[in-house]
């Protein structure tokens, strides 16, 4: 969906400068003007100016950047200098800039008609240390591009390519070669270096446009609710009329509202993983935070009480070569030393509740003996058992603590009990209250709490670890099933450490127990643009002779939770972790909000390609980028019109005000297209609360998108999960802490709509006695039925400062009443202030009729289930 709003302030502004007066229809429209391009500043991406006679200049915004850089890592170290650009003979344009003072590195991008660029591509410079203010050229002979660049040792070097996306091994060439290609000019009375162009005059009246139209819409969706008592100052009483047509429907999707799961916000280890020891396997290491804690390395968490010993961290003869490291206690005087550790902000017990205890060890050195392991707090003992001798030789021992007191921030106790050195790993301790008694499994009322929004599907893992901080840093299914001990933990992207303990197998099984489809999302063979490891936050694509075998790695993955217990190997596997039966799986997400580039283009295509080959039925799910609209949007859904593929998953967080006036965002969609899965949305307001203004914003665009149900297969929230303390992100449906769990307003709203929708649409239409812009945009109605129990569930939002008198004609429906004059419902309602941040849905009993009465509440949710 593309948005206009079209004035005449180029026309104006020539007028206004005196440059030439109107005279008859277009007198005034002058053939052709200059063109500045320029940089203001490096964060500030590609400005123009334009001017009648080259020395009266005028900034096109003023500010505004036609394009930024996509390079680096996330917003602040995305930088543009030195841009430079060249129009080819067809009138398209090309440009290259500068990334940094550092990289071998520099951008190319390309527009039809300088408003929109498609996505940029970084070629590699083999063999110098920086590419500094390139500057590109075009031999139409030979049809070849040419960019000459300097660095940051003096040299200057040139680069050919046919396609502006391969280029050659940079040769060395003489400093004279280097062109000057810039001009000074002043514009809004600052000085600024850029190339200037002789261009037609309506193509920067399309760029005066399309900067206005941004204007236009950056106004509105600033719109806020804390400014609603102003803005709708004097609004009469309000009324509308709600009429539900019950002979118009159609078939939507019954897998509309699922859950988005990421490990950010430390939402799996410490959060839905119950785990309750804190670097369980000694893997912690200063590459999980980048050297951000000093003392985040192989033993945090972890310390030695007594004096009776040392102990120290080995890496020789460990239990698997994917879990290197281990603890050595030397114990010189028994019962006098021990290992103790915290947990995740202490480990919570409760009084009778049953722990599994694990642990590996092996006796190296000295007598040894038994070794006892105490729930411990404040000095007393809540909990104690004894463990045997360990062996020579690695050995895993279990065993059952219960507790006899309530403890909330209790420590593992691990206390050797001969002398001499034993070896200790996966020192692990779970409740046995799991989500359904599950053996290595997740916390039971945080899994409830998500279970209860009755989810269609679950999407894992991610989100931004699916693609990784950098190659090494992509998401391995298969480094995540199978025994724990073998698994290979990993740096999170978003900081910590990753056990991998919750992984495909737990995730598989969730899905199960929660009765939805598992939704498993596969970088597409680069990792995500805003990495900070390997070419300084490019896009890196996997090398092009190892795709195969990530292709490869990817069809497993379907073999693993599809195939036959006897017959395939991977199918093998997962019957003998536990899982004879497969597990069905339907779709399958390629790509995770990608810069949809030329080396993203070409990795994606060829798995989607051979997915599709040799599972058909399998529901492929691509990527359309991280944004609403924009390069990598459009490209995306270019790509899956081309190549027909199955799904496109969007994401996008947006204000209020975006929310409010894109109601019918999908309502033009291709309905012979793609299908939609909105993998990622919120509403984002200043501070980035989740409030009832935030919740009811995301149930006005549930009502689009179940208008919309027969485009728009899935959705989900994101983030889903959030602990206390350990947060990267705001906001978060459900925040958590080791003994709450406290759901959002914005949880219930998803909680509703998931609990109570249907899988046929009911055209219903709304109509207000006010016609003030954004009046009737705040307000939304949608009405499904489900088929299989013949409920129908009417939902209106009421984004309103007022209340608003509802005549709703439900006559159509007249198979449902029947000859009765009313019938029974439930109705549902969620409101308050527009910043409440702990209101709740409150359910009662009400009769509906034909035609009836209700008010919407002002700042309100209100759903009837009839």
């Amino acid at each position: 969906m593309k948005k206009h709003f079209v004035n005449k302030a180029l026309s104006a502004a020539l007028l206004g400068c005196g440059l030439w007066t109107a005279g008859s229809a277009g007198a005034a429209v002058p053939d052709s003007v200059y063109l500045m391009a320029y940089n203001v500043h490096a964060g500030g991406g590609l400005n123009f100016a334009w001017s009648a006679n080259r020395q009266v200049w005028k900034g096109i915004g003023p500010g505004h950047a036609f394009i930024k850089s996509d390079f680096g890592t996330w917003g602040p170290e995305k930088k543009m200098y030195h841009p430079n650009l060249i129009q080819m003979p067809d009138g398209t344009w090309r440009c290259v800039f500068q990334v940094n003072d550092y990289a071998n590195q520099f951008a190319v991008a390309y527009s039809a008609d300088l408003v929109k660029w498609r996505p940029q591509d970084y070629p590699y410079m083999e063999g110098v240390n920086s590419c500094i203010a390139p500057v590109l050229s075009y031999d139409a002979a030979t049809a070849t591009y040419k960019v000459v660049f300097k660095t940051k040792d003096g040299g200057v070097y040139e680069t050919v390519s046919k396609d502006f996306y391969h280029f050659s091994k940079p040769r060395k060439v003489d400093a004279s070669v280097y062109p000057s290609v810039t001009e000074q000019a002043f514009v809004g009375g600052q000085p600024v270096n850029g190339q200037v162009f002789k261009v037609p005059y309506a193509g920067v009246e399309r760029m005066v446009q399309a900067v206005e139209s941004a204007a236009y819409w950056a106004a509105l969706n600033g719109e806020l609710a804390r400014d609603n008592e102003v803005r709708f100052r004097g609004l009469k009483p309000l009324e509308a009329t709600i009429k539900i047509d019950a002979g118009r429907t159609k078939k939507i999707s019954d897998k509309l509202i699922g859950i988005f799961f990421e490990d950010i916000n430390y939402a799996a280890d410490g959060g839905l993983y119950a785990e309750l020891v804190q670097n369980r396997d000694f893997e912690y290491s200063q590459a999980d935070v980048k050297g951000g804690n000093k003392a985040w390395k192989a033993d945090f968490a972890w310390t030695l009480e007594g004096d009776g010993g040392t102990w120290e961290i080995r890496t020789s003869e460990p239990i698997h070569e994917n879990n290197p490291n281990y603890a050595v206690v030397d114990v010189k005087q028994p019962s006098q030393v021990a290992l103790l550790n915290g947990g995740f902000d202490g480990i919570p017990v409760r009084e009778g509740e049953k722990y599994d205890l694990s642990v590996f060890a092996k006796q190296l050195e000295g007598k040894g003996g038994k070794i006892r392991v105490s729930l411990v707090q404040d000095g007393r003992v809540v909990a104690q058992t004894t463990l045997k001798a360990p062996k020579s030789d690695w050995k895993k021992m279990t065993a059952v603590l219960k507790a006899d007191a309530d403890a909330d921030h209790a420590s593992i106790k691990v206390e050797p009990l001969g002398t001499g050195k034993v070896a200790l790993d996966m020192i692990s301790l779970f409740p046995q209250q799991t989500f359904k008694g599950r053996k290595n499994g997740l916390r039971a009322d945080l899994a409830q709490a998500l279970a209860d929004l009755k989810p269609k599907f679950m999407r894992f893992p991610g989100g931004c670890v699916a693609h990784g901080d950098g190659l090494h840093n992509i998401y391995n299914w298969k480094e995540t099933i199978g025994p724990l001990e073998a698994r290979k933990p990993q740096r999170n992207l978003w900081g910590y450490h990753q056990t991998k303990g919750l992984g495909y197998y737990e995730y598989f099984q969730f899905c199960e127990d929660m009765g939805c489809e598992p939704l498993p999302v596969l970088a597409a063979g680069v990792s995500c643009q805003n990495s900070s490891d390997r070419g300084h936050g490019q896009q890196g694509g996997i090398p092009m002779d190892k795709m195969p075998k990530y292709v490869q790695d990817v069809l497993d993955l379907i073999e693993w939770a599809n195939g036959d217990a006897k017959t395939t190997k991977w199918g093998k596997l997962r019957a003998e972790q536990g899982h004879p039966a497969p597990f069905n799986l339907k779709y399958i997400g390629i790509g995770n909000e990608d810069l949809i580039s030329k080396t993203f283009e070409e990795r994606y295509l060829m798995i989607v390609k051979a997915v599709k080959e040799k599972y058909p039925d399998i529901v492929v799910c691509g990527t359309s980028g991280p944004w609403s609209e924009g390069s990598d949007y459009e490209t995306g859904w270019r790509l899956a019109k081309d190549h027909k593929i199955d799904m496109i998953d969007e994401h996008y967080y947006q204000t209020p005000g975006w929310f409010i006036y894109h109601q019918d965002y999908y309502d033009q969609y291709d309905r012979n297209g793609s299908k939609v899965y909105l993998g990622e949305y919120a509403a984002h307001t200043p501070g980035r609360p989740n409030n009832i203004e935030t919740a009811l914003c995301e149930a006005l665009h549930i009502c689009g998108m179940e208008r919309n149900g027969d485009v728009v297969a899935m959705s989900s929230y994101a983030p889903l999960l959030a602990k206390e303390h350990h947060t990267q992100w705001n906001p978060d449906m459900i925040y958590f802490n080791n003994k709450e769990v406290k759901p959002t307003v914005g949880y219930y709203v998803q909680k509703l709509c998931g609990n109570y929708c249907g899988d046929e649409y009911i055209e219903s239409t709304l109509s207000v006695n006010e016609g003030r812009k954004g009046v009737r945009e705040r307000l939304a109605v949608s009405t499904v039925r489900d088929s299989k129990t013949g409920k129908v569930y009417i939902k209106m939002v009421n984004l309103l400062n007022h209340p608003v008198k509802g005549k709703l004609d439900l006559s159509s429906l007249k198979d449902r009443f029947g000859e009765a004059q009313s019938l029974d419902a439930r109705l549902h309602v969620l409101t308050g202030n527009w910043d409440d941040r702990n209101a709740r849905p409150k359910e009662s009993d009400i009769k509906v009729k034909p035609e009836f009465d209700y008010e919407l509440p002002a700042y309100s949710f209100s759903l009837i289930e009839i």
